[in-house]
């Protein structure tokens, strides 16, 4: 028998405190039991996005407040720049394409950042505009693009919202909404907020709104305006995922006592003691700037599928990582260092790593990685 250990960039696993909370007695979602516990969430995922805004919480995956942040904020011609970096980049265009939008991709090589100059020309020289839609962690190539500098060129632009997809970033990285002038910033349950897929988070800035007000779109179970009344009186506008919300609500409280600068502070850490760690081992890193702080993507060695060594690290050693995408499969594989996440999932999976390299031909000193990943983590 061999002992679980995920460390996929989602789902992500999810602490004991949190299981025990959603395994209560369920509540009706319109009894007056469950009014402060929508109440405490709302509340805590106002503290953790850093925005005086309405954060929405909706029953569906990340890619249903993808859905969301377009057909309730543009309409069919509309023009908008889309940043394509990755598979997730690639999922906001085709959302865009599905509901007629006019998009402008950026394209960008994967294993890279946007410019944000390139953003800044686009705008200055189109200002029919209307939208700029990026993901803050592409988490395909574990890029991290830089949102503090772009939301400061977009909010120049009155005419442009600004769109985050931060389902995979959020709580691994600051991200100041308010701060930083992102109109529209996306999470999802599965990733940083260490809880089961099922819910979707979206904030909305009044720039937003009063956009929400021209937008003709059709729209029915992800209509943000009502859920925005319901959520006023501490209710959503179709049945609440009850369970999920009382899990929400204690891993928020997880995350509040921890703080959110040591929360930013030990994901930074994490993240960069797996990459010294993998580099230590013989192996480069497939992002190659600015790599983010929930998942690090690693080159396979030559000659070495990457698919096998996700397969292997699961099948032989019960370690769940991820396997490249697309035009990624087969050359990397992906380690996340996310949500529930400490020194010893680090010290796991690189151990685990070593182990998998060596049993398939590649040339390993054992204990290099580890070494490296324990120096770091003291």
């Amino acid at each position: 028998m061999l002992k679980r250990y995920l460390l996929a960039p989602g789902p992500t696993p999810v602490p004991p405190e949190v299981l025990l909370s959603m395994a209560k007695p369920l509540i009706h979602h319109r009894s007056p039991d469950f009014v402060p516990v929508l109440d405490s969430a709302k509340k805590g995922l106002k503290w953790l996005y850093q925005t005086t805004n309405d954060v929405l919480i909706l029953c569906s995956t990340g890619t249903g407040g993808m859905v969301g942040a377009v057909n309730n904020f543009f309409n069919r011609g509309d023009r908008v720049l889309v940043v394509n970096g990755g598979k997730f980049g690639e999922r906001w265009s085709k959302i865009c394409q599905a509901y007629g939008l006019e998009v402008d991709e950026i394209v960008v090589e994967w294993g890279y950042a946007v410019k944000p100059e390139v953003i800044e020309e686009k705008l200055r020289k189109d200002q029919s505009i209307k939208g700029v839609f990026i993901q803050a962690c592409e988490t395909s190539t574990g890029v991290y693009h830089d949102i503090e500098t772009i939301g400061k060129i977009v909010k120049n632009y009155e005419n442009a919202l600004f769109i985050v997809d931060a389902i995979s970033a959020l709580v691994a990285h600051d991200l100041k909404t308010d701060e930083w002038g992102i109109d529209i910033m996306v999470g999802g349950s599965q990733k940083g907020l260490m809880l089961p897929p099922g819910l979707a988070f979206v904030s909305v800035s009044e720039k937003a709104w009063n956009r929400n007000e021209t937008s003709k779109m059709p729209r029915f179970y992800f209509n943000f305006k009502r859920e925005r009344e319901n959520l006023a009186k501490n209710q959503t506008n179709f049945t609440s995922p009850v369970s999920l919300i009382i899990g929400l609500n204690e891993a928020l409280k997880m995350l509040q006592k921890e703080g959110l600068e040591n929360i930013f502070k030990r994901h930074a850490l994490l993240a960069y003691a797996t990459r010294e760690a993998v580099k230590e081992i013989g192996l480069s890193l497939y992002s190659k700037e600015s790599p983010s702080n929930s998942v690090t993507a690693v080159e396979s060695p030559p000659g070495i599928d990457g698919q096998l060594i996700y397969k292997t690290l699961r099948e032989r050693y019960s370690v769940t990582a991820a396997g490249g995408q697309d035009k990624a499969k087969g050359k990397i594989f992906r380690l996340a260092h996310l949500g529930y996440a400490d020194t010893f999932d680090v010290i796991t999976g690189i151990a685990a790593l070593e182990m998998t390299l060596k049993s398939l031909g590649v040339p390993v000193t054992f204990g290099k990685g580890v070494a490296k990943a324990q120096e770091l983590l003291l």
